[in-house]
């Protein structure tokens, strides 16, 4: 038997994907079944979902969940072949463009019900109510499965641990407390030492109160939500429960963020052979209608456009780049709020044939980016980890970062003056003004002009580790340390193996 791991999320590559979670998930639960971990994915089955999952059966019938009956469906990932459960509800079968907000960007009034189906569908997987064997351990990741651990508690299941890991604090799921009767949650869980926020219901706190662990996902932004500035409201509870506090960083998925062998791009190379790093910024160039020239330094940005990622600071810092670098390029790749978005693309009437602005995401454009430009600007005024600027790393693309959370344990400063130290592979500025940014931008293109600075900057942050070999480890020392005491020894990573060996998720 293997240890059995049910992992609850609200997207998950490639079936649907708004922001960095959905790849965490993907390829946490990847690799820890290549390490002998039965890994298994449980998200909503939105119709993206349902469309590209692999050999769907039916699991179970859920008739009492929150807003109505559901269904669970068993299949496998399209591309890695990895189990996925898809809840069946007619609330999530309604979200086809984003899963979270309507066509407005207004939050769906039913996302309480419909993530509190989720939870119940899993608490109700964990009780061995469906054809599925319960997991030992449930993994619930953000606001979205946050009730799970609350739910486990009331329905006295002890025989499953719970770990609850937030990627964004920010991001609380906080309802009217009067909708808790629907949602089947107890009264006495209801007040202040329970679940109440602000005389509001929150999701995110019903996990960091009740959730056998709590993990985050690098070491700084877990000093840094225990603090005012960064708890969001929060740094009370996390500090009552820091000793249950886990810092593991994410990973990344090596496999499809690969410049040796990524499908996506037009020339493969390797830091022994950088050639197809031209021809990769050549395509780019192409790719979002500019002018092709292998001289221009390309300034890439591809992220949420928010508040949160400095998309208002970028927009007074970048007008000043561009005038003061006549041969810079920019070029955009995202989505976000609107007021922002149309920032970004007045710049392209400011500066026509040097801006390029894509509204919206896909995966070809994001490989792209990182593959082609020569630097990527990531201001964040919070950042738990940091995805992004860790891919461009991959392929020789600097990036340019705010000194915050995750970054600050990933990108090792160039500093804005004097010669870069050993083993820099970024730069990064502090605060949140336009004049910041600025310096830390005309820092890294006067690396660029300087080759001899350049390379081994360049060197640095391609040959940097941030596999999922360290991480995983962590994660099954924590499943191991609050899964029932009969089953621990089922705990034990495994040499890493190929997929074709990895055993299927097992029915009851």
């Amino acid at each position: 038997m293997n240890a059995r791991i049910l992992i609850v999320c609200s997207e998950a590559v490639p079936l649907v994907k708004t922001g960095g979670l959905a790849d965490v998930v993907t390829s946490l639960a990847r690799t820890l079944r290549r390490r002998g971990i039965d890994a298994t994915l449980m998200m909503p089955g939105y119709p993206a979902a349902l469309e590209q999952a692999r050999n769907l059966e039916e699991a179970g019938l859920l008739p009492d969940l929150p807003g109505g009956p559901g269904r669970l469906l068993h299949g496998a990932m399209p591309d890695c072949g990895t189990p996925v459960l898809l809840l069946g509800t007619p609330g999530f079968e309604r979200r086809i463009a984003n899963p979270y907000v309507d066509e407005r960007g207004e939050e769906f009034a039913d996302n309480a019900q419909c993530f509190g189906a989720l939870a119940h569908a899993a608490v109700a997987v964990c009780r061995g109510k469906t054809a599925l064997a319960p997991p030992h351990v449930v993994h619930a990741n953000d606001w979205h499965a946050g009730l799970i651990p609350a739910l486990l508690r009331a329905h006295r299941v002890v025989d499953v641990g719970s770990l609850f890991t937030i990627h964004n604090l920010a991001f609380q799921g906080n309802f009217p407390v009067d909708c808790a009767p629907g949602l089947g949650i107890p009264q006495h869980m209801l007040g202040p030492d329970g679940m109440e926020f602000w005389g509001r219901l929150s999701f995110l706190k019903a996990g960091i109160r009740y959730a056998d662990r709590i993990s985050t996902v690098s070491d700084t932004y877990a000093s840094e939500i225990l603090t005012p500035r960064f708890g969001h409201g929060l740094d009370g509870l996390l500090n009552e429960r820091r000793r249950a506090l886990l810092a593991i960083r994410n990973g990344v998925d090596t496999d499809t963020w690969n410049p040796a062998d990524d499908a996506l791009i037009v020339r493969n190379f390797t830091l022994s052979d950088p050639r197809g790093k031209s021809s990769c910024k050549r395509e780019l160039q192409t790719l979002f209608g500019l002018p092709p020239d292998p001289f221009a330094p390309i300034l890439a940005v591809g992220s949420r456009i928010t508040h949160q990622k400095m998309a208002d600071v970028a927009l007074e810092s970048l007008p000043v780049v561009l005038r003061r670098y006549a041969r810079a390029q920019l070029i955009v790749l995202g989505r976000g709020e609107r007021r922002y978005e149309q920032g970004f693309s007045g710049l392209m009437e400011c500066f026509p044939e040097r801006v390029a602005v894509h509204i919206g995401y896909d995966e070809k454009r994001a490989h792209a980016l990182h593959a082609g430009a020569d630097m990527l600007l990531h201001g964040s005024r919070f950042e738990p980890f940091g995805l992004t600027p860790l891919y461009s790393m991959r392929y020789g693309t600097i990036p340019i970062a705010s000194r915050v959370g995750g970054i600050v344990d990933t990108v090792a400063d160039a500093r804005l003056s004097g010669a870069p130290p050993d083993g820099a592979s970024g730069i990064l500025f502090d605060g949140e003004e336009p004049d910041a940014m600025t310096a830390a931008v005309s820092r890294a293109f006067a690396l660029y002009e300087n080759p001899s600075e350049w390379h081994p900057i360049q060197c640095n942050a391609m040959s940097a580790d941030f596999s999922w070999s360290q991480p995983v480890e962590k994660y099954i020392a924590a499943y191991r340390e609050i899964a029932a005491s009969d089953v621990r020894e089922l705990f034990v990573a495994q040499p890493e193996m190929p997929d074709a060996d990895i055993p299927e998720y097992k029915t009851a």
